[in-house]
């Protein structure tokens, strides 16, 4: 107990040294502008803000944007967004976390949610570095839990909203989105799967369940995906409006990757990640401060 009294404090001032020391990025193209004015920011932050541990419904559900939290690029349609160019080249994520934006541990959240999705993926994680022309910044000087879909030269944000959108799940999701995920419950295919019950949708939120043409890269249709709606999404009346068709024993969560994500971030970065000579993410992830440098290569 006394040898860990002073180890903890020493990993977290390491990893803090470790945040100042790597190189910090120019201004993101995409995501800097805040997407909220004045009064809607404000909004967004206090419902997020109310949300109760046990709270069913997931924060970036409540983030305002298109479907929750995800930021459209007024030049790139839903449909365009799928295009390879906007897969992350050879499948590696040059990822910067804004310094003081974030205490300690909640850097460490957001590590480890990462940390997730490379261990059962090709996708790598890794530090930015000066050369880069593409990546991600973590940010949380705006309100809810957003990003954008698919890789955007010049820098793109996730944004998380602390403390309630740092949250393992979260992180998780708001990833995906930035990989090329979109919502689940927006497939193509989904009227064989669910049923929305349009009569009870704020209707100004409509438009939030509206299919796109994307592909699910042969993978069925997954109740339980990290980025399925939850049944009580933007209900104007306390009902629900989205009734699974087929008997689920979770519709949305926000805990882990699935095994249906899981599989289709692999098929979706399949000839991405053949495309460079080592596949392997990473050492295997250690506790001790000395390998906080660069978590994920």
């Amino acid at each position: 107990m006394v040898v860990l009294r002073w180890i903890i404090p020493l990993i977290l001032v390491a990893t803090s040294l470790a945040d100042c020391n790597h190189d910090r990025p120019p201004i993101a193209r995409y995501g800097s502008d805040d997407p909220y004015d004045k009064e809607e920011a404000s909004r967004v932050a206090m419902q997020i803000d109310e949300l109760d541990e046990d709270d069913k419904q997931n924060p970036w559900e409540l983030s305002g944007l298109f479907e929750g939290d995800i930021v459209l690029d007024k030049k790139v349609s839903r449909n365009g967004a799928l295009k390879e160019k906007y897969r992350w080249t050879k499948g590696i994520v040059p990822y910067y976390i804004a310094e003081n934006n974030f205490s300690d541990e909640e850097k460490q959240a957001i590590r480890k949610g990462l940390r997730a999705i490379a261990e059962q993926s090709c996708i790598k994680f890794r530090r930015y570095r000066k050369e880069d022309t593409s990546w991600v910044v973590f940010r949380s000087n705006s309100s809810g839990c957003w990003s954008y879909v698919g890789m955007r030269p010049g820098g793109q944000t996730i944004n998380l909203q602390a403390p309630r959108c740092i949250k393992h799940g979260t992180v998780i999701h708001e990833a995906l989105h930035a990989l090329g995920f979109w919502h689940q419950h927006s497939s193509r295919d989904r009227d064989k799967y669910v049923r929305i019950l349009w009569e009870n949708i704020i209707p100004s939120k409509k438009h939030n369940f509206k299919k796109c043409n994307c592909t699910d890269f042969g993978v069925a249709y997954d109740y339980g995906s990290i980025m399925h709606y939850t049944s009580m999404v933007f209900s104007k009346n306390g009902k629900p409006t989205i009734k699974p068709l087929q008997e689920a024993l979770i519709m949305g969560q926000n805990f882990y990757l699935s095994t249906g994500d899981a599989l289709k971030l692999r098929r979706m970065y399949k000839r991405q990640c053949s495309r460079r000579r080592n596949t392997q993410n990473w050492e295997p992830f250690s506790e001790h401060f000395s390998s906080m440098d660069d978590i994920f290569g």
